[in-house]
């Protein structure tokens, strides 16, 4: 009996033995069955689908101008796909229809039912990547996150939005276009033009890795990241939008009321070099103007008259000449067989050299050829110690070597160099015809011209860039002196530039008017010549704090200087100095009048301070933050903290662009600026939480 029972206790451990390790071997199979449906990387996965390693683009950095307003910007669009066999069953037939109104709700162009057609079918067939809709926003691409059966994401909703376009946008279109540029890649042909070529190395960031997956159609991204990619840093350029805006619009308008070919506008800091604006316009077939190439940086034409400031700048340092000598500007001068003339008919007489140099008077080329005749070279090495026969060296591409033939060069004759003492025989561009100027205005101080001030990352500042002097000092300070009172002549009665005054502050410039080559290296006939307009200055003349140039090409009604590019001139010099609180005395001085607190936008609390002292502004705080709204009451503005959290979109209503971007950047997400002024609405709503790589549109007014 004992025996019985002890083969029955064996074969009872035996069969409870192969039960257990049946049902681990079939827990282990469904096991490698979840995990080979759930990872499709897996091996058995790879064998059916292979999958490969790609590079993954990063997120270019922006272009802000000096406020931090957005010149260039990347914004992302995605590819949405649905992998229909990955919902189970039961939630496909429950949501499914629900899916589908809600996908033609947002997206009218088809009707629920053809969306539902859509799916099920994909669903029959297995497509694993069934296209749902082509380049949404990240906006819709989150809202369509939410919608039923894509809300339970890849593995189980079948929700595909990795597949990702980061587009290039200029929100302001045609504004500094050529300027702002391009960087192209194509097989190893690089062409890189403007800032975005010249600063690539830190818009471009650095590329991650990511796994795609074999389809039948193709490869498709799965979302796995093997790297992460680095995103550019942004650019922050020393433009001011609203002077670009002035210089733009203004040149624009000169462009279509002279029927002019093209034209360009520059302004520079005097004290730095840091260009403020920069406008390139050519006239197209259909008849408006764009920004088709940089005429201003890549162009380099005669200068004309313009150029009369360095060749009175040689004869007074090699004292050649005393300012106040008198000469005969009879109208018609000869040099070896060619005549110059002036513009005034019969000329004007006996008149001293500053007069001659503000009525533009071709005598002055009388002047310099009598001055250096024996001695040319001594002429082109002053022009060689002022800065004029090399390049600046600006940082982006394109700047041609100034033309400036020599003494015993092939190009040299004769009449070279009475040509060259009125502008030519001798080619700059109009930014380096500038650079001179502003070096005169600068004390003689010459300083390159720039168009970026830092580099960032959100918050943090990686790299800034400070003024660069080319010569500390191209001339004496006596020779400036009598320069500048020449300059500041030209704006007073008599002077070519007279018409062009304001009653605010005082300009200080030179007209320019030169004859330009046709495309056959000629003149054309009488009365079909091509002339190219300038004005050259700076203001306000006794403080400078601008200098700008205007130039414009083959007007069609009028050709002078003064009244084609010096309007121009005068219309950005006059909005500059309204618009800009440093020209302007501080508004609690003179007689106290009855005080009125100003309306004023939210911002930081450094900012907001800093200026209500500067201003005399009365204030008080009512709650304390390092950002504040303000309310006006009465003659004070009331403070009062804008909470910030953490890890939420912050409020950035009523502040301005640059407060407004920094805000959102701090969060590690991206704004894209729509406008101009302060912020009244803001496409993701203050509270939400905060994700990286989101967009938060501004728009402003």
């Amino acid at each position: 009996m004992n025996e019985k029972k002890d083969i029955f206790w064996r074969a009872y451990l035996i069969y409870f033995g192969f039960v257990v390790i049946m049902l681990i071997v079939l827990f282990k199979t469904v096991s490698i069955q979840l995990e080979g449906r759930s990872n499709v990387f897996s091996a058995s996965t790879e064998e059916k689908m292979p999958i490969r390693t790609v590079k993954r683009i990063p997120r270019r950095g922006e272009i802000l101008d000096v406020n931090y307003t957005p010149l260039v910007t990347s914004v992302s669009f995605y590819d949405i796909h649905m992998d229909p066999t990955v919902v189970d069953q039961k939630t496909f037939d429950a949501e499914v229809t629900d899916l589908a109104r809600g996908l033609a709700k947002m997206y009218p162009d088809k009707s629920s039912i053809e969306y539902e057609n859509m799916i099920r079918t994909g669903r029959q067939r297995k497509s694993r990547y069934l296209l749902i809709r082509k380049k949404v926003t990240n906006e819709q691409r989150k809202a369509l996150g939410t919608l039923p059966i894509f809300k339970l994401g890849r593995l189980k909703g079948g929700f595909i939005d990795t597949d990702e376009t980061i587009i290039r946008k200029r929100p302001h279109g045609e504004l500094m276009k050529r300027t702002l540029g391009y960087y192209q890649d194509n097989d190893g042909k690089i062409l890189a033009v403007g800032i975005e070529g010249a600063y690539n190395q830190y818009l471009s960031g650095e590329p991650g890795e990511e796994i795609e997956q074999k389809i039948s159609t193709g490869w498709k991204k799965t979302g796995q990241i093997v790297k992460e990619s680095v995103e550019g840093a942004d650019v922050v350029t020393s433009i001011d939008k609203e002077i670009q805006e002035v210089a733009s619009s203004e040149l624009e308008r000169q462009l279509r009321l002279q029927g002019a070919k093209n034209g360009c506008v520059i302004v520079m800091d005097v004290k730095t070099g840091f260009v403020k604006a920069i406008s390139n316009l050519t006239v197209a077939e259909d008849g408006n103007y764009y920004e088709s190439y940089n005429y201003a940086i890549g162009r380099k034409e005669v200068p004309g008259s313009t150029f009369k400031l360095a060749s009175l700048m040689a004869a007074l340092e090699d004292e050649k000449i005393n300012i106040n000598d008198t000469v005969n500007a009879f109208g018609e001068y000869t040099f070896h067989n060619r005549t110059l003339k002036d513009a005034h008919e019969g000329g004007y007489g006996r008149i001293t050299i500053k007069r001659a140099f503000e009525k533009s008077s071709n005598v002055i080329a009388r002047v310099i050829y009598r001055a250096y005749r024996d001695e040319p070279q001594a002429f082109i090495d002053r022009l060689e110690q002022f800065g004029l026969t090399e390049p600046l060296g600006i940082e982006l591409e394109g700047e041609p070597n100034p033309t400036v033939y020599r003494p015993g060069s092939p190009n040299w004759s004769g009449i070279s160099l009475p040509w060259m003492a009125i502008g030519y025989e001798v080619q700059q561009t109009p930014l380096q015809t500038l650079a001179f100027y502003n070096a005169v205005a600068n004390r003689g101080k010459f300083v390159r011209p720039q168009f970026v001030k830092e580099i960032r990352r959100g918050a943090e500042v990686v790299k800034v860039f400070s003024p660069v002097v080319i010569k500390d000092k191209i001339c004496s300070d006596n020779t400036l002196n009598i320069l500048q009172s020449c300059l500041e002549g030209v704006m007073k009665d008599g002077g070519t530039g007279s018409k062009l005054t304001s009653s605010q502050f005082s300009i200080a410039g030179k007209t320019g008017t030169a004859r330009i080559l046709n495309e056959d290296q000629s003149y054309g006939k009488k009365g079909e010549e091509k002339y190219q307009a300038s004005f050259v200055g700076y203001f306000p003349a006794n403080e400078p704090m601008y200098s700008c140039i205007v130039v414009i090409s083959a007007p069609s009604k009028d050709i002078y200087g003064a009244i084609v590019s010096g309007t121009v001139f005068a219309a950005v010099a006059n909005k500059v100095y309204a618009t800009k609180l440093k020209y302007h005395h501080a508004i609690n001085e003179g007689a106290k009048k009855k005080r009125i607190a100003p309306v004023s936008m939210n911002g930081s609390r450094y900012d907001l301070l800093r200026i209500y002292k500067l201003l005399g502004v009365n204030y008080y705080i009512k709650e304390n933050g390092e950002w504040f709204s303000t309310k006006k009451d009465g003659s004070r503005v009331e403070l009062k903290s804008k909470h910030i959290s953490k890890n939420a979109v912050p409020n950035v209503i009523g502040l301005s662009a640059r407060d407004a971007v920094y805000l959102i950047e701090s969060k590690g997400m991206s704004a894209h600026v729509v406008g101009y002024g302060k912020v009244v609405e803001q496409s993701i709503p203050a509270g939400r939480p905060v994700f990286k790589g989101g967009v938060v549109e501004l728009k402003m007014d």
